[in-house]
């Protein structure tokens, strides 16, 4: 079966010549060679080992696109990725937050090896620890691996090869984590996409500024993610269908909920997050419908960033990529995700939201909590902090006011860290130092907000 499937989608693929012998030669042959092995590492995931190959293909509809392929995790598996990798012909760019995968990093060491430009960016903000063994091991065997620029959270996860193939990742490269996870990948040839994802990289790479190019449809963090996010809510007419690993950008919730209050029917499904329960209230108030997993080994995770607009209608559109609905990962991280109104992207990716959707327990909102106090100057602000890694006391403040450009300084324990708000008021301040538990003052402008984590 998996043979006539093979010779079916390599008869399909014959039919892409137009976009190039380098692209379509690249795209076609991930169907072939070695598969994936999950045995060569140990997950505490079991309940999805079956390996099955699970994808679509397709063209964009109109004349200037390119093939795009979709990739749903865990069932395609990582193979795929792997002979994308091993298949080059000149160069590999890979730009990752995590990777801890030993048959990844051993495919771009071999291709180092026979003459294949391979380098790879690692963030070093927040999982320089988690990357070190890889940035060793890459090093050690002629990839040309660097830390991504620091100061920022380099949360994208990006493979190109040959300056003709790009895949857009939803997730990292942790083999502990590809049996039980929800995650897409879409390989996309279209030129000008290819060519903007190359140019920021070879930024990156140098620790050159850059703002990265829009290519044809790409989503960018900080550049145009937030307004993309929107602009797919605010303009959804009969559906939308969310998954997200992350529910902690107040105008992301807000936006939602305005959807359902219009009559849109807002379907979302996560993991269960304490954190997010706030957002789920304020969600579910609104007639969205909710369904969660429970954050535990025997589950399936969703670690998906997907967001479906008006499936299988006029104006159907799915935006996909690294975003997480946070004001870190939308306004200040680099991210990035790809938004199309390709039909078969948009059928493929629909039908597994509506899927995981099916399975999940409905969520029920908690009694309404008090809104945030307004000061007599007019001046507010609303707080959370969460812990990002306790060993190292470092927190999380996510500051949400209605003091643009001013501004906020959060403080603790004789402690303070100071960011600026964006245009909307937001600012993620990074405080090190705290205790978890510890009582966190914030200040912006003339508002004074206080919160714990």
């Amino acid at each position: 079966m998996y043979r006539l499937y093979r010779r079916f989608l390599i008869m399909l693929g014959a039919t892409a010549l137009t976009v190039g012998a380098v692209a379509c030669s690249s795209a076609s042959s991930l169907l072939g060679g070695r598969s994936a092995h999950s045995s060569r590492h140990h997950s505490r995931h079991t309940h999805h080992s079956r390996r099955t190959h699970h994808s679509h293909r397709t063209r964009h509809s109109h004349p200037h696109a390119g093939f795009l392929h979709v990739l749903t995790e865990p069932r395609a598996g990582m193979g795929p990725i792997y002979r994308l990798i091993t298949k080059a012909h000149s160069s590999v760019d890979l730009t990752m937050y995590e990777l801890i995968d030993r048959t990844a990093e051993a495919d771009l060491a071999a291709d180092a090896a026979r003459g294949v430009n391979v380098r790879v960016i690692l963030d070093q903000h927040f999982e320089k620890a988690a990357n070190t063994a890889a940035y060793a091991y890459l090093a050690a065997h002629r990839v040309h691996v660097r830390w991504a620029p620091a100061g920022m959270t380099y949360h994208q996860k990006t493979l190109t090869v040959d300056d003709a193939t790009s895949v857009i990742m939803t997730g990292n490269m942790i083999t502990r984590d590809y049996p039980g996870t929800r995650d897409f990948a879409v390989i996309d040839t279209n030129h000008a996409d290819v060519t903007a994802i190359v140019t920021t990289f070879d930024a990156d790479f140098a620790g050159r500024s850059i703002t990265p190019p829009q290519g044809h449809d790409l989503v960018w963090s900080p550049t145009n993610a937030q307004a993309s996010v929107l602009s797919v809510i605010n303009r959804a007419a009969h559906t939308l269908a969310v998954e997200d690993e992350e529910m902690d950008d107040p105008a992301v919730t807000s936006a939602l909920a305005a959807a359902a209050r219009r009559g849109v029917d807002v379907t979302i499904t996560m993991t269960a997050n304490p954190e997010w329960d706030q957002a789920f209230d304020e969600l579910a108030r609104a007639g969205a419908h909710i369904r969660l997993y429970p954050d535990d080994p025997s589950s399936l995770y969703i670690h998906a960033k997907a967001i479906v607009a008006d499936a299988g209608l006029p104006g159907q559109r799915v935006l996909v990529g690294s975003q997480n609905f946070s004001v870190a990962s939308l306004d200040y991280n680099r991210e990035l995700g790809i938004l199309t109104s390709d039909p078969a992207i948009v059928t493929a990716i629909s039908a597994t939201l509506a899927g995981d959707f099916a399975r999940a327990t409905p969520y029920s909102p908690r009694p309404s909590r008090p809104v945030p106090k307004v000061l007599s100057s007019g001046a507010w602000c609303k707080a959370s902090a969460t812990v990002y890694k306790a060993s190292d006391h470092e927190n999380n403040v996510y500051v949400h006011s209605n003091q643009p450009h001013q501004e906020a300084r959060a403080t603790a324990d004789g402690l303070s860290h100071t960011q600026r708000t964006n245009a909307s008021g937001y600012a993620l301040i990074y405080l090190n130092g705290p205790p978890p538990g510890a009582r966190i003052t914030v200040t912006v402008g003339q508002a004074t907000c206080t919160t714990s984590d």
